[in-house]
This record gives C-alpha cells, sequence and structure tokens, in this order.
C-alpha cells in the first residue's frame, strides 16, 4: 500500500495559462440541477449524473430529466455491464448500487479496516472488475485520504493513505496507470496500476494543476489526453502524457465537478458544473477512451 451554456456558445479560457487557451462550441444540456456531479454513460447510451444535493441519480431523456432518488449524498458514478449504476455516497459513506430495472439501490460496502469508509468520493473499475474508489473525507488541511480497491462481496483493501482530498481519478494507459487528483494539493499523482495484487507502484506527482481549490473528476480522450476538471477555476485542462497542461477550455461556471465522454462522440465531453447546476456538452472535444465496466475478461 503506498503512503502518501446555450448551443453555440464558444468557450474562452481566462486564466493563468492564457497562451494554452483554446475555445470551442459548449452547449447546455440541463440546467437547474442540485449540485450535479459524477457523468458517466450507460451501456445503453443513456447519458446519467448525480445530484449531489438533491440525494439522486438523473438521466436525460427526449421529454425531461428523470430522477431516481437514492437519499444520501451521491457523488462519482460508473456503469457495470450489465447496466447496474455503482456510486459512492458520501452522506451514507458507502458504495452503492442503483439496480434500473427495479429503481432501488443497495449498499455493496460501508466498512474498510473495520471501520467506516470515510466518504467515498469518485470510483472507476480496472482491467479485472476491481472497483478503485477515493475517500477523502474532511482531508483539506490533514492528510487522511485514502484510496481503495473492492470485489463484490469483500471488504475494501487500502490501496494508498496520507493524501491531501483525494478526489477524481482515471485507469490510463490501458488500465497500466492509475492517475489520482489530490484536490488540495493542486496536482495529480501518477502510479503504475497492479490490478492482481492491488498496488499502485511508484506513485509520484505527475501534473501541477492549480487553484484555487484543485483538480477534480477527469476523463481520457481517444486523443491520448486527459481531461480535468478544476473546480473554483471554472475550466477543463487538457494534460498530454508527459504531465504537461497543452490546452485549456473554459466553463461557464466557476465549479466543474467532473467530465465523461459520449461513446458515440456525439456529445463530445460531457461536464458537471455545480455553480449554475449545469450538465454541459463540448462536443468538438470528440470521442474518450474506452471505459473498463467491471466484467472480468
Amino acid at each position: 500500500m503506498s503512503s502518501l451554456a446555450q448551443h453555440g456558445r464558444t468557450a474562452m479560457a481566462a486564466h493563468d495559462d492564457l497562451a494554452l487557451t483554446a475555445s470551442t462550441a459548449v452547449e447546455v444540456i440541463c440546467s437547474n440541477l442540485a449540485f450535479p456531479e459524477g457523468p458517466a454513460f450507460a451501456p445503453d447510451g443513456s447519458l446519467w449524473w448525480v445530484e449531489l444535493q438533491g440525494g439522486c441519480l438523473s438521466t436525460i431523456t427526449p421529454e425531461d430529466v428523470r430522477r431516481y432518488q437514492v437519499g444520501g449524498h451521491p457523488n462519482g458514478l460508473t456503469f457495470d455491464c450489465a447496466g447496474g449504476a455503482w456510486f459512492c455516497d458520501a452522506g451514507m459513506r458507502a458504495i452503492r448500487r442503483l439496480d434500473l430495472a427495479a429503481g432501488t439501490a443497495r449498499t455493496l460496502a460501508s466498512r474498510g479496516r473495520g471501520e467506516p469508509l470515510n466518504k467515498p468520493n469518485d470510483l472507476a473499475f480496472d482491467s479485472r472488475g476491481t472497483l478503485v474508489f477515493t475517500c477523502p473525507g474532511d482531508s483539506r488541511t490533514e492528510p487522511t485520504g485514502s484510496i481503495w480497491a473492492y470485489h463484490d462481496g469483500i471488504e475494501p483493501e487500502p490501496v494508498a493513505d496520507n493524501l491531501y482530498f483525494p478526489n477524481g481519478l482515471a485507469l490510463a494507459d490501458d488500465g497500466r496507470s492509475l492517475v489520482v487528483a489530490e484536490t488540495y494539493r493542486h496536482r495529480l499523482w501518477k502510479g503504475e496500476w497492479d490490478p492482481e495484487n492491488l498496488r499502485w507502484i511508484n506513485p509520484r506527482p505527475w501534473a501541477e494543476i492549480g487553484g484555487p481549490t484543485g483538480p477534480d473528476g477527469m476523463a481520457l480522450g481517444a486523443d491520448g489526453l486527459l481531461y480535468v476538471a478544476v473546480f473554483g477555476q471554472g475550466c477543463i485542462k487538457a494534460v498530454d502524457p508527459t504531465g504537461t497542461i497543452v490546452a485549456v477550455y473554459a466553463t461557464p461556471g466557476s465549479r466543474p465537478t467532473n467530465c465523461a465522454f459520449d461513446p458515440t462522440g456525439e456529445r463530445g465531453l460531457v461536464v458537471t458544473e455545480a455553480e449554475r447546476g449545469e450538465v454541459l456538452s463540448y462536443p468538438g472535444l470528440g470521442r474518450g477512451a474506452t471505459l473498463f465496466d467491471g466484467c472480468r475478461p
């Protein structure tokens, strides 16, 4: 274990990375949401997100937004190959799964090392179907945040400790690397991921993202770039494989929380933004990298 907008609107960044300012059209998919987070696409192609302050998982339909009330404070979201929605619940301190057919949610894991999980935040499946998730708790001023790994039916195992608010995460390099946002140090960490032994090998500071709050959720593009929502700075930063920021895209509000790519490429990069309560689309950013879905090979 390691210790350590309207259709056609143009997005322009006006931040410290001025030379990296990029522009692309941004569309508002949905608004008036209660702190949207964790955008994700289900196997059937439908777009979902959570509303942390609304205690629900939400999806867009041709008619309106459909909400599934689950209680708690849902945060990160991902789907398994059966269409089940796995989500972190910071309020209930648990990893939970919504069965869409039944419309009911159940708790899968709520304790690690014999103690309640410390406010799970974001999650992703690795290449062997293990769920990797962050637990920042209240680690804004003390390095008490941690990273965990979970197999269905087995108590989560610790992967890393001593982090300042570990937040968004991504499995990069075809699952061979794990990238984690340490929000309150304004940086991304990257290390090799060993899916058989659940080890994060040689994690190291990889990209300095900046504040004032720091990096939140992230998504891998088919172009090889990692797109990072920077909460409090009102932008998405694109990071190349060397850890260098190569482009900056503005968000209409200052609090983008997370992002996900539309597998079809139609909506491009989808971003949740909490200040204005919107789900945004950047169609010009194309497709994302293929995600793992929790099914063992």
